[in-house]
């Protein structure tokens, strides 16, 4: 039977979970192609995704604590051995997700990702990072400071 968008995504980030290659190959798009903005880099297909994956360096990164608060609709995660997924929403063929992961040298840095559907897999696909990052005192007056895992 034919998957929803929704448990494609969900198919998805579990197989990132499991760094099964083989099941993500299957649910991207054959014309599969991921950017990141931040770097200015454009991977086509999924061969040469799961290439960088595999040489990466210092190894797959680890799983960040679980204690990190987790809210979204319907209570469907993956909590994942490379990342943690806080957070998936999207409706038609526009998914969001977010969450954390933990590398080798102890960083733990954020993603937020949009996945866009063809014909049932997964066609575009945008990755942010972004590391944490103590704030500029000129602006203490005007917010509140809570733990990065609460925002």
């Amino acid at each position: 039977p034919e998957l929803t968008n929704e448990e494609v995504i969900n198919a998805y980030l579990r197989a990132l979970a499991d760094n099964d290659g083989e099941t993500i190959g299957r649910l991207r798009h054959p014309d599969y192609v991921l950017d990141y903005p931040q770097s200015g880099e454009r991977i086509r297909g999924h061969v040469n995704e799961r290439a960088i994956a595999d040489h990466y360096p210092g190894g797959v990164p680890d799983m960040v604590d679980g204690s990190a608060r987790v809210a979204g609709s319907e209570d469907r995660w993956v909590v994942t051995p490379s990342f943690t997924f806080e957070r998936i929403a999207g409706s038609g063929d526009i998914w969001w997700f977010e969450g954390q992961a933990r590398y080798a040298d102890g960083s733990v840095w954020h993603l937020v990702a949009m996945c866009r559907m063809r014909d049932g897999r997964i066609y575009r696909e945008v990755d942010y990072w972004a590391e944490p990052f103590d704030p500029p005192a000129w602006r203490a007056a005007w917010v509140e400071r809570v733990e990065p895992d609460r925002v």
